[in-house]
């Protein structure tokens, strides 16, 4: 199942993908669903990120060789850091560049949505929080990462986490295929197996550090291509079963 946010005329509605078209829900995901009514083409709406999260846990050094490339090693324990609700941007919104940095870059990632309010969750029963999967570009002023000692500036700036273009409820997190493409030239190519900690470890080991609500987004960490992006790009991450991510790039006002 896809399930998408949507801008009709003024207004936004959640919805579910089918075909080509969408079935607006009234109200929101978390729980059971219930179809607004209408029923309207693809062509006829717009879609906006999926999810406007309370908080971004995104989590680093998740790939091997990433980590290798960027001459650190693999953490001991997950390795996370927070992204302001801020930064997110849905699919074909602009990555703006800001004038305080000189390296920025894309790090395509798997992100988790949370369905429902949860700590302390085994393992075994992260499947029944997590509503679903969608795509999302861990956008990083590199030089700032490196000079700051900390990363909240660096990861932190309004339009520096696109997600969408929906969220699939059902993905193969072993074999889906994870990539970048800039301007069509590909940048980063892995498997969702590659991953040093999965999805039910990274879930489980984050809710006993914090509460996780409906819509909470987690960013597991991106494969190794990372690399610049400059204004006029265009970026696009793909996760086999779920679609593809573009975005623009252009300068900060």
């Amino acid at each position: 199942m896809r399930i998408c946010r949507v801008a009709v005329d003024d207004d936004l509605y959640f919805g579910l993908i089918e075909g080509e078209a969408v079935v607006l829900l009234a109200g929101h995901p978390f729980g059971e669903l219930s179809p607004e009514g209408r029923v309207l083409p693809l062509t006829d709406v717009r879609l906006v990120a999926p999810v406007l999260p309370s908080k971004i846990i995104a989590v680093g050094r998740n790939y091997a060789d990433h980590a290798k490339e960027l001459g650190n090693e693999v953490p001991v324990a997950p390795m996370v850091f927070l992204k302001p609700s801020t930064s997110i941007v849905g699919p074909d919104e602009p990555i703006a560049l800001p004038w305080q940095s000189e390296q920025v870059e894309h790090e395509a990632e798997l992100a988790i949505v949370i369905g429902r309010l949860c700590r302390e969750v085994p393992e075994e029963r992260v499947p029944e929080v997590v509503l679903g999967y969608t795509c999302a570009n861990d956008v990083t002023a590199r030089d700032l990462q490196k000079t700051d000692g900390q990363w909240g500036r660096a990861k932190g700036f309004d339009s520096f986490c696109p997600i969408g273009p929906w969220i699939e409820t059902s993905v193969d997190l072993d074999d889906a295929a994870i990539t970048c493409h800039v301007n069509g030239d590909l940048r980063q190519d892995a498997v969702l197996g590659d991953m040093v900690r999965g999805v039910p470890e990274l879930v489980s080991w984050i809710s006993s550090v914090m509460t996780l609500l409906p819509g909470d987004v987690i960013l597991t960490g991106t494969p190794a291509g990372v690399g610049p992006l400059t204004a006029g790009d265009f970026v696009s991450v793909s996760i086999d079963g779920i679609g593809t991510l573009t975005n623009p790039v252009i300068d900060r006002d």
